[in-house]
């Protein structure tokens, strides 16, 4: 995972959604430089950003304006290659054009951050519950009514939380409840379209210990519209590498009336949501970009075959800022139902920040802009754009629909 590490300068002058942005931004830089639980994950190797394309191009030095002279231009392939040791580059970079900067970013070890986050919740007395014991599939709203399990009848909403029943038909109850279970939460509340589940792309390589080595310590080079990749793992020696685009859905589409959440299946209907699913295989299309992507950064590996592959789902807003907020019934009464979604591909960088504005929302102190950019904002998504690529490069500038996909990797077989 790409991290930047600046801090982020807030005003008064900020809209809403800059302040709040600003501030996640320097309290997660602040935990990824200093918090021991998640400092060691961080490498600070620097980075290489890049463009194929004039709108590009244009994009990312629009994203530096007012700090050009941070930054080292990087124009041509030797300039490329000689961003990284003898060796990992060796591709032509045809058309390729962008800038390099040695501090203030890098790549974090994702899966070492989550474990040690785990582990430190469960050093202060959190207990994970897991599989389908777990797996939460319903929320059981009251409005009033005696239900057959709580004593409740249940209900899609509105109504006070009563509950949430997990997979294994356990009835779980707490006085407050965090729905934060990231692209699938759509499956158990209807957010009037406010998030879009949105898949994207990733593919290992394994290398061999001496390339593993040499690997070691590289800045990650980005190019905003062919894709990504970081050192290898120190504990697999697989290179991960992610090929960029928009994103994919799963629409569904309502067959009858427009605000029908059980719609059937189909293209005849308008679209009232996207469905994530888990699949360890990608799409052979997706191969395909990430193969162009090898081909013109390390040709060398361009053939080699893929040692892992996945799709990873977020959930975009239309804004791409979270929505944590209580949910709407919550408001008049009982206080005991927050929503902390819709990541739009951030969600991992900023989840120190994110945790520290939920505590703020538990204990009544979050202040009024970032409660104002993060609340329950259905307005936003009235007659929504669900093919929105929302500022995001690569694949044609569009988002695709997964079911239109040709095959997938069959990694494995």
């Amino acid at each position: 995972m790409l991290i930047t590490t600046q801090l982020g300068s807030q005003s008064e002058d900020d809209t809403d959604s800059a302040y709040a942005w600003n501030r996640l931004h320097t309290l997660c830089t602040r935990a990824w430089l200093e918090d021991l639980v998640y400092k060691p994950y961080y490498h600070r190797t620097g980075y290489v950003m890049a463009a194929s394309s004039d709108p590009a191009h244009a994009a990312l030095l629009k994203d530096i304006k007012g700090h050009e002279h941070e930054y080292q231009s990087v124009n041509s392939a030797e300039e490329f290659r000689n961003t990284m040791p003898k060796g990992v580059l060796t591709g032509d970079f045809e058309g390729w054009r962008g800038f390099a900067k040695q501090s203030g970013a890098g790549w974090v070890f994702a899966k070492g951050a989550i474990i040690a986050a785990k582990t430190e919740a469960e050093n202060l007395g959190v207990h994970f519950i897991t599989g389908q014991k777990g797996n939460a599939t319903e929320l059981l709203f009251s409005d009033g009514a005696q239900s057959e399990a709580l004593g409740k009848e249940k209900h899609d909403g509105p109504g006070i939380l009563e509950g949430v029943e997990t997979a294994d038909g356990t009835i779980h109850k707490a006085d407050t409840t965090i729905l934060a279970s990231g692209a699938n939460a759509d499956f158990l509340l209807d957010f009037k379209s406010q998030l879009r589940p949105t898949a994207w792309t990733l593919a290992h390589i394994r290398m061999t210990p001496s390339e593993a080595e040499l690997y070691k310590n590289l800045p990650v080079l980005f190019n905003i519209e062919k894709g990504f990749f970081m050192e290898p793992s120190a504990e697999t020696h697989e290179l991960k590498i992610c090929d960029e685009h928009p994103g994919y859905i799963n629409p569904i589409y309502s067959q009858t009336a427009e605000d029908d959440r059980t719609a059937v299946k189909g293209r005849g209907g308008k679209i009232i949501g996207s469905r994530p699913f888990a699949k360890h295989q990608i799409p052979l299309e997706a191969e395909a970009r990430v193969r162009c992507f090898l081909r013109e950064t390390m040709p060398h590996l361009a053939s080699r075959p893929f040692s892992f592959a996945r799709i990873c789902w977020d959930a975009d807003t239309p804004d791409r800022m979270p929505v944590v907020d209580w949910y709407p019934s919550s408001r008049p009464g009982k206080r005991n139902f927050l929503l902390a979604v819709g990541g739009s591909g951030h969600s991992f960088k900023t989840m120190q920040a994110m945790g520290q504005v939920v505590r703020e929302f538990l204990e009544g102190r979050v202040d009024e802009r970032t409660r104002r950019a993060f609340r329950w904002r259905p307005e936003t998504a009235v007659d929504r754009n669900w093919w929105d690529v929302q500022d995001r490069w690569g694949a044609d500038g569009k988002v695709m629909d997964i079911n239109d996909i040709q095959g997938w990797t069959r990694i494995g077989d």
